[in-house]
């Protein structure tokens, strides 16, 4: 069943390391977060740290980030100049349709406006805050309650039935829970190593950057790198920075 389209507002680093799951036909596509949440729209608020316009006037992109995270907002053709007007420093809302390409997410907008209150920041913070906490809660109800049944159909009329959690948050959490299992028996540290390897510049390379690379479940990582660093196929030269030995 194809979901609607809800706007959902999200910090850059849900949409940067969620999974894009591609969709034919009328069945839009969307990003799955290691939280569940299915996103075709999203509204991001961030400060623009990098501006690019094609010499031609095709292609137009912005680099958006707020401090989670950083992420590129693109505009095509006869739509390219709406990022014209927006410069490096500037505060903005933006709305727009999640987009995968060459393993990039990113975000074609329908609407990008300055915000002049700079109290609207923190505005947005508390909405995602208060959206992740009832993620966090639907999902540890899932989960308990997945024990006692063994068809994901009941399971998932019972949750919305006796719960009142939204379908959408439903399915989402039942994706990312199948999903868990099925990595779960799947050995994972060959593609961390060699992701190490490719990635180091000499000094290591950042958690955050390889769970990125890695595309991974947070929760699958941080157990596949503690195993690394168990067995001393890896170490921490500093907190948070992973080197292979």
């Amino acid at each position: 069943m194809p979901f609607r389209q809800t706007m959902v507002p999200a910090r850059i680093s849900d949409i940067v390391t969620g999974k894009f799951i591609r969709k034919e036909g009328l069945e839009p596509s969307y990003v799955l977060t290691s939280l569940g949440q299915r996103i075709s729209r999203v509204k991001l608020v961030g400060t623009i740290i990098d501006k690019y316009m094609s010499e031609d006037g095709n292609y137009s992109s912005l680099t958006l980030d707020d401090e989670s995270d950083s992420i590129r907002i693109k505009a095509f053709k006869e739509d390219a100049s709406i990022l014209e007007k927006f410069e490096i420093g500037d505060l903005v809302l933006v709305i727009g349709k999640v987009r995968e390409y060459a393993d990039e997410n990113y975000i074609v907008p329908e609407v990008i406006k300055k915000v002049m209150n700079p109290d609207y920041e923190s505005l947005h913070r508390l909405e995602v805050l208060k959206q992740l906490v009832q993620q966090k809660k639907a999902i540890k109800i899932i989960r308990r309650e997945k024990e006692n049944f063994l068809d994901l159909g009941e399971l998932r009329n019972f949750i919305i039935k006796k719960y009142g959690i939204n379908e959408q948050t439903v399915d989402g959490v039942l994706e990312i829970l199948s999903a868990e299992e099925e990595t779960k028996e799947k050995d994972y540290k060959p593609l961390l190593l060699e992701t190490i390897e490719k990635l180091d510049d000499g000094n290591g390379v950042e958690m955050k950057k390889l769970l990125e690379e890695s595309k991974l479940p947070e929760d699958v990582f941080k157990e596949v790198i503690d195993e690394l660093l168990i067995e001393g196929l890896c170490y921490e030269p500093v907190p948070g920075v992973v080197k292979k030995v």
